[in-house]
């Protein structure tokens, strides 16, 4: 992975702003459409005011990231043996595609926080005030504070108050050892406008998954049809019971860094599990309104077959655009 180092400030405001669950994370998920209650920390912050800010000072790679030339032609996708058949990943069809390039990695904390720096970006979760975050994340009396701000039907995420990309995994965290990790608590909006910082653009969920099959028809996998060849593990999802017990037999609780998992030919990376990643596509291609659902592909950390079984090429899944969590990320594409 080419990388350019360079010294920045991060100036961290704290302003006054039988599946996993994913797909039910919007903002209208908790009661009345409240706002979880602040830590306490939090509120004396912005008491205050917006001058106050903590400066963190240090070297952060703006990672480049490589792209990967996907040659045009015919693809099949979807799969005529849906998972989820309401999911719509059937039926399987051909279609045709130029050239295009994708991005070999997941776009990084590093990455992002050069477009943050450069354009003065404040992402959709830093203004609403809030992303959800998973509840391993929280301590006990954290999640019972938070009680009332769980998502109902998947009671394991929880609407966290000053959580967002720059405090991926609460708001006492930040983004120390985790410049490498995919950027999360990013909405598709957040997403569009990296892409055009960096001069590419989200792929098509059809780009997304001729890539990830890495010029194969009918791969379960980027890599084939074995989860682990060789007893290998390929990919970043949950081992164990979910939601208590994940074993991370992979190596990694959470994200692993962008350059882990090498998953096919097109030399792409993390393609399936680790994080979520946003398309361009709309879920209902003829939803009109303000706040539409888009197609987000691939799977993520959190996924397990025994419930989520959505880290294969075909799998998809939907969010609002202003949505946002700890397990949801984007990679870019451009035209070739």
């Amino acid at each position: 992975m080419k990388t350019i180092p360079i010294f920045i400030w991060i100036f961290l405001f704290h302003d006054a702003s039988s599946d996993c669950g994913c797909q039910k994370l919007d903002r209208n998920t908790t009661p009345d459409g409240e706002k979880a209650p602040l830590p306490d920390q939090v509120c004396q912050q912005r008491a205050q005011g917006a001058s106050h800010y903590r400066d963190y000072y240090g070297e952060l790679e703006a990672e480049i990231a490589d792209m990967s030339l996907i040659p045009g032609g015919s693809y099949m996708l979807g799969t005529d043996n849906p998972h989820f058949p309401a999911d719509r990943e059937g039926p399987e069809r051909q279609v045709k595609l130029e050239d295009f390039y994708m991005d070999k990695y997941e776009v990084s904390n590093d990455a992002f926080a050069k477009f943050v720096l450069d354009t003065n970006y404040t992402t959709e979760a830093e203004r609403f005030g809030d992303s959800f975050l998973f509840k391993s994340l929280l301590s006990p009396s954290e999640q019972r504070e938070l009680e009332d701000f769980r998502v109902a039907s998947a009671v394991w995420w929880y609407k966290v108050a000053g959580v967002s990309w720059r405090h991926p995994n609460g708001v006492d965290s930040s983004l120390e050892n985790l410049g490498r990790h995919p950027v999360v608590h990013v909405s598709w909006r957040d997403a569009v406008e990296y892409c055009k910082w960096v001069g590419k653009r989200l792929p098509t969920e059809v780009e997304w998954e001729s890539a990830c099959r890495g010029g194969k028809d009918r791969k379960l996998y980027p890599w084939g049809n074995k989860l682990m060849p060789r007893g290998e593990h390929w990919t970043n999802i949950w081992q164990g019971d979910f939601p208590d017990g994940n074993l991370a037999d992979d190596g990694f609780e959470f994200t692993s860094p962008v350059d882990t998992f090498r998953q096919n030919v097109y030399d792409l990376h993390n393609m399936v599990g680790n994080v979520w990643e946003w398309t361009a596509d709309l879920w209902d291609a003829n939803d009109v309104s303000d706040n539409p659902n888009r197609v987000k592909k691939g799977g993520s950390y959190l996924c397990h077959k025994s419930y989520c079984y959505r880290y294969r090429c075909a799998a998809r899944s939907q969010n609002t655009e202003d949505s946002s969590a700890g397990n949801l990320g984007f990679r870019c594409a451009k035209n070739a």
